[in-house]
């Protein structure tokens, strides 16, 4: 016999944790599924830990800037603090009892292993079966994209979560990827001394963003000491026991003591029984209305959406969901604005539409484009203040749809880009604003200067 329940959640990530205590809290009979941990990739071996690891490799980089600045300084990197700091602060040692407790405090009751729909309203995991009243809610996340490389599947090769929970850095390391996870941690093991080597199969770095950001970072990570290949792909992967032999579609060769595969991430249905609901298993993502509903009683969120690996987009649409089955009302999903960051230094944030997207749907675009360097904040910085910012206008409206700053805080000065893209401000009244200064954000209004001009 199925046991009644009003909710079940399947995924306990950041969204699932989010929306499943909500609706505890509110007074619901909830389940929450977990088969790992709950609070998901987020704080055990994303975004909490990969920033920890970030944030100390800034360290060193800005005393390293020292120099015809300030004086002079030594400095002695130790991955030390930085292991302990992820085992202690961030993760309690890759342990969920306090997020657990955090939610069956809230009412809900944790059930560990892995879920599956079982039929229309049913979601069966083990043995147990539970039939819900109001609703299941998906949100069981992603994970690395492994590619097909010939003899990658028997080599102990890392993903982001081995990078995260090594004890020590190693002496090399091949990274498969280019993106924002294989930048971001490339960037934090070179400046802890490792000899890093990136290779990307697209043209360029973080392919996903304008190609502005994409070479600047490269030029920055160039004379860090990082070796890239772009424009490349893996042919084939050995490992001799001791180093792996990384060969490239070009026909060179590279090794390194470890290997990062950091190739994306996908949402993975396999096993979660989505023919049980009339819905095909092989799709990417689960095809969502405005209020995340997949089917009648069946919402989705996160990853699992195709909106976005984001905690954020995760948060935002367990938001949506919650209302929804509360019957509180408000606003449908809207992803105009949909901004994302990549922590390298220099920050890339990045908020709406590329250049290349906005063109792709049709639209008339101008772009304007400053450089960091150039503006009175860049000047004052000195060391280590490389950037720009790139607007991208809708030349029929009038308003922006996209930007991209790229700096010190890049991630920050981006969101007054993001208020104007989500509200679509008049590019004229962003023009005749009063910037501070001497600040990076300032650079926003050398942009629309340029913008004026194309």
């Amino acid at each position: 016999m199925a046991e009644q329940v009003d909710v079940v959640v399947i995924g306990m990530g950041p969204g699932g944790e989010h929306v499943a205590g909500g609706l505890a809290e509110a007074g619901l009979d909830v389940v929450g599924v977990e088969a790992e941990l709950v609070g998901g990739e987020c704080p055990y071996w994303a975004c909490v830990p990969s920033k920890m690891m970030i944030r100390a490799g800034n360290l060193l980089a800005e005393a390293r800037r020292i120099p015809g600045m300030a004086g002079s300084a030594r400095v002695d990197a130790d991955w030390g603090p930085v292991a302990a700091r992820i085992r202690d602060e961030a993760t309690d040692d890759w342990d969920d009892r306090v997020a657990a407790d955090r939610f069956t405090g809230q009412g809900g009751r944790l059930v560990r292993g892995r879920g599956r729909l079982a039929g229309p309203g049913k979601v069966a995991v083990g043995d147990e079966v539970f039939e819900a009243r109001r609703g299941i809610v998906v949100a069981t996340g992603s994970k690395p994209q492994i590619p097909p490389v010939p003899g990658l599947d028997s080599v102990p090769y890392w993903t982001n979560r081995d990078a995260i929970a090594a004890k020590e850095p190693p002496r090399s390391l091949l990274v498969l990827g280019g993106g924002a996870i294989g930048v971001e941690l490339s960037q934090v093991y070179a400046r802890f001394g490792t000899r890093v080597t990136v290779i990307e199969a697209m043209g360029g770095l973080i392919p996903a963003e304008e190609p502005e950001a994409g070479e600047l970072l490269a030029g920055v990570l160039r004379a860090e000491g990082l070796t890239l290949r772009t424009g490349t792909g893996a042919a084939r992967v050995r490992h001799d026991g001791d180093a792996f032999v990384l060969e490239l579609a070009d026909g060179s060769e590279l090794t390194g003591d470890q290997l990062l595969v950091a190739t994306g991430r996908h949402a993975d249905f396999s096993g979660l029984g989505l023919d049980t609901v009339g819905l095909d298993p092989s799709v990417r993502a689960l095809p969502t209305d405005g209020w995340m509903r997949v089917a009648p009683g069946l919402w989705a969120l996160g990853d699992v959406t195709g909106h976005g690996a984001f905690t954020h987009v995760a948060m935002y649409e367990a938001d949506i969901v919650l209302r929804e089955i509360l019957g509180r009302g408000g606003p449908d999903a809207d992803y105009r604005a949909l901004p994302r960051v990549t922590f390298t230094d220099p920050e890339v944030g990045a908020v709406g539409l590329t250049e290349k997207q906005a063109r792709d749907k049709g639209l008339r675009v101008r772009t304007g484009c400053s450089k960091v360097p150039d503006s009175a904040r860049g000047w004052i910085h000195k060391a280590g203040n490389e950037g720009l910012v790139k607007l991208v206008e809708d030349a029929d409206r009038g308003v922006l749809v996209g930007a991209t700053a790229v700096g010190p805080m890049g991630g920050e000065v981006m969101y007054g880009l993001a208020v104007a893209v989500q509200a679509e401000v008049p590019v004229a009244t962003l023009r005749h604003m009063i910037y501070a200064y001497p600040t990076f954000h300032r650079g926003v209004e050398d942009a629309l200067r340029a913008l004026e001009t194309s």
